[in-house]
Order: structure tokens, then sequence, then C-alpha cells
């Protein structure tokens, strides 16, 4: 038996322009500018720069697609052309709020010209007298080097790699030989397989003096002890004084772990920070800005305005003419919503900013971090009334410039919990306080996690044991001893 009811169901769906939105809210200035690249080339009737009598977008128009199929003859008579067509200069977006910065100059950062770390070492090779085969096995090892300096993999590996790759068949021990070739080129330690044959390259090539002596003695003899800072063990097994022995360590560490990191010429790539805010303290108040980059000119293409005015006057419409129209309407409303998006952008990242800079003013006026208040993205989202989702793409991938230094926004967010006195204080609080106790602690004797526990308890911050151990992690500090000095 058929029955006929009704059903309700409350469903949530977002539309393309929205996701695209929260995408382009999510991205910070350098991506922005990429992103902003490709609408205007993907985008014909969209136009960068200023442009005089140029015809811009009228906010008012309907941005709505009309559906229709290809199949069936179009129907152009509901195209209110004049919604496209507006002869006001400047974007409503551009005057709606002074949210960018008064610094429009684009600022590019030059890259230096040079040879890469591996053309670096290849010349190298060449002052070298080698056959064939070893040049074919000394340019696959240089190759195989990082950019920390390091060739990570196995002999028996690179053995069969140039056998498949390269035709060259060899064994281990003729790879070994060359490998002791290109141990002897700058800078000191390159080509190593691990830390251990790093610094003892580098040792082996100082002049033999006793505390170089020794400091190689110990990295090629008893690494492990070295490590795990044994020194007791160290002085019974070398028979060495703790004078001697602190002159040798002084001696490690003073060499590179990192011999790929000092070729200055090897033209990696470097990401270059862009604040995407900057905060400046005027008359004892915080000012903001919305960095320029973020705030670009954009219209409508004139070809593109023309195209619809001639439409508009010609009496007699054919079918191509109306499909023409349909393409530059789906053109201009594209156009119309990536400016929309934009101004929606722009609204979204300087009043989220905003109202983080009013939460931790304390700390913008002071740059102490002990004046941090606990901040979770709730806090934020709830203020200016938008959802947490938003409120983490703003702060996630941003930076702002303050009078003390570039800080990534999501740095300014932090738990809390309760001292001893019933106030809530940042974890972010503690995190400083623990870092200033570590510091002050005598190297000879480090603080077990469960001292610093007891320490940070006397001055108020009753916490465990467990999560001083968390928070030390997360300050990367290691453990009491790994920390110990002699």
């Amino acid at each position: 038996m058929l029955k006929q009811y009704l059903q309700f169901k409350l469903s949530q769906k977002l539309s393309p322009q929205q996701i695209q939105l929260m995408k382009l809210i999510q991205l910070p200035t350098q991506a922005f500018e990429q992103r902003l690249k490709q609408e205007l080339e993907e985008n014909p009737a969209l136009e960068g720069g200023k442009e005089d009598n140029s015809n811009e977008l009228d906010d008012d128009f309907d941005n709505s697609q009309d559906d229709y199929n290809d199949n069936e003859t179009i129907d152009t008579g509901d195209i209110n052309v004049d919604d496209y067509l507006s002869d006001d200069e400047v974007p409503d977006y551009r005057t709606s709020v002074n949210n960018y910065s008064a610094d429009d100059e684009e600022k590019s950062v030059p890259y230096a010209a040079g040879t890469s770390f591996t053309q670096h070492l290849i010349n190298q090779l060449n002052t070298y007298r080698l056959s064939d085969d070893e040049r074919d096995i000394a340019e696959f090892l240089v190759g195989s080097v990082d950019e920390s300096g390091y060739i990570r993999r196995e002999l028996s590996d690179i053995v069969d790699d140039l056998a498949f790759t390269q035709s060259v068949y060899t064994d281990e021990d003729k790879v070994k030989k060359v490998l002791r070739i290109v141990h002897q080129l700058d800078p000191a330690g390159v080509g190593a397989r691990n830390l251990q044959e790093c610094l003892s390259i580098q040792l082996h090539r100082k002049e033999k003096q006793p505390d170089i002596v020794l400091a190689a003695d110990i990295i090629d003899n008893a690494f492990d002890q070295f490590t795990k800072k044994h020194y007791k063990k160290l002085m019974q097994k070398f028979d060495i004084s703790e004078l001697q022995l602190k002159d040798a360590i002084h001696e490690i560490e003073r060499l590179n772990p990192k011999p790929g990191g000092s070729y200055a010429g090897n033209n990696r790539i470097v990401e270059h920070v862009v604040p995407d805010f900057a905060i400046k303290i005027v008359d004892g108040e915080l000012e903001l800005t919305l960095n320029g980059r973020n705030a670009p000119e954009l219209h409508v293409s004139r070809e593109y305005s023309n195209m619809m005015k001639g439409y508009k006057e010609s009496k007699d419409k054919s079918k191509s003419q109306k499909d023409a129209v349909m393409f530059i309407k789906q053109k201009l409303d594209a156009a119309k919503w990536f400016i929309d998006a934009i101004k929606q952008r722009q609204q979204t990242l300087f009043v989220t900013m905003s109202s983080i800079m009013h939460y931790q003013k304390e700390y913008f006026l002071t740059g102490d971090e002990r004046n941090l208040k606990p901040m979770i993205l709730k806090d934020i989202a709830d203020e200016i009334e938008m959802d947490v989702s938003t409120v983490s793409r703003v702060a996630n991938s941003k930076y702002v410039d303050t009078p003390y230094g570039t800080k990534l926004i999501k740095e300014f967010f932090s738990e809390s919990m309760t001292n001893d006195q019933g106030e809530e204080v940042s974890t972010r609080e503690i995190k400083k306080i623990l870092e200033t106790v570590i510091e002050e602690e005598s190297k000879k004797k480090p603080l077990t996690d469960e001292a610093l526990a007891k320490i940070l308890k006397e001055k108020g911050y009753p916490i465990a044991r467990r999560t001083v151990a968390k928070y030390r992690e997360q300050l990367d500090i290691p453990v009491a001893r790994l920390r110990k000095k002699i």
C-alpha cells in the first residue's frame, strides 16, 4: 500500500564559493599573491592594477548564474546588462574599511646566482687524477650527498645503483677507496655516512695538537660514551684529568655537524616569511595594519565591458551573440565573486587579528611572554562571532610583525592552568619560567624533571613531573643527563 508523508531534514552544505573563500582565508600573503595571479590568468574579464575611467563591478548586482542547457536555445532576455556596467573608479572593497597598509609597493627579495653545492664538489674533483671508473664513482657519490653534507646510503646500495644506472660494475672496496677521496673535499666532513665519521674526518684534518688528538681518539673509540656524557668513564678509559677532557670536548664542540650548511653558495631555496600584519605602538596604543599586498587593485576588463555594451545596443541579437554574452556573464560573475571573496578575506583577517591583538594587549605592549593570557581558538571565535575553523585558518599560517620580531600567530594561543592562588595562567608562561630555570641550573649537575617540578611548585605552579617532561620536550630541551657539562 502506497503512503504519502512529509519529512523534515536539516542539513548544511557548503557552496563551491564558500569552500573557495575558506581556502583564500587560509592562504598567507605570498601564496595569496600566487592565487591572485592564477585567477587573473584564467579569467580574462578580471584585470589587475589601476586604470583611468575603469569599469568596475557594481556591488549590488545578482551574481548567481542562470542554469541552462547547452542543447536548448539560450534566453538572455533576463540578463540586465546595466548590472555589469559601472563608472565607479574605485572598487567598493577598497574603501569599505581602512584595513591595509599604506605601504603598497612590492618588495621582492633578490636571489644571488652562484654554483650549486654539488657542482662545487665536482669542481674540486677535477683537481684529482682519477681513472674513468673512479671519476664516475666519485661523481655518483658526490651526487648522493644531501644538503647537510652526508651520504646516507649503504655502500652495497650504491654499488647496485652504479651498475644499474651508470653501467659501472665495481665492488664495495673500490667505492670505499673513492669515498676516502671525497672525504678530502671541502667543506671538511662532507661525504660522511654518519655523525661519528663526520666529526672524525674534521678532527683528523686539523693540526696534531694534544687536545685534538685526544678528541679524535674519543670520537673514534668512545663515541657512544661521549654522546651519553659518561665523563667519568671517559676519564678512566683514557687516563686523563677533568681539565684535559674539558679541552678535548671543547674542540669537538667547535666542529660542524652539518658541513653542507657551511657552503654559502649552494643556492638552496630559502623561504622568506612575509608578515601578513603589522602591529605598532603609537602614543602608548596598539595600531594594527594589514599587509598592503593583501589588498590588490582589481577591475573588469574594458574590452569585456564594451562587449556587454555592444550587446545591449544591438537590435538583432543572433544565436552567436547570445552564446557570447552568456560566456561573458559567467566570466563577469566569477570576477565579481572573486572581488567579493577578497573583500571578505580582508575583513576576516583584520577582524580576527584585531581581536587577538586586544586580547593579548598586555603582551604586545611589553613583549614579555609571561604576560600572555591563556587563549584558545574558541575565545576569539566567540568574540568575533565566527566559526572556530575560520580562526584556525587565520592563526595557523599567518605571521605578524611586532616590535619584538615577526611571530607566528598561533604562538599566541595556549591552554590555561590554575596556579596556587586560583588564577588562570597561560601554559606559555609556565614554559618560559621552566626555560629560565633550566638556563640558570648548574650544568655540572642538571636538574631532573622531578626537581624541576618541585621548583615550579615553589614558584606557585603545581604541575606534575610528566607535565614538566612534556613542556620540556615541546621546548626541545634534552633530559638532564644530556644537558650535563664539565
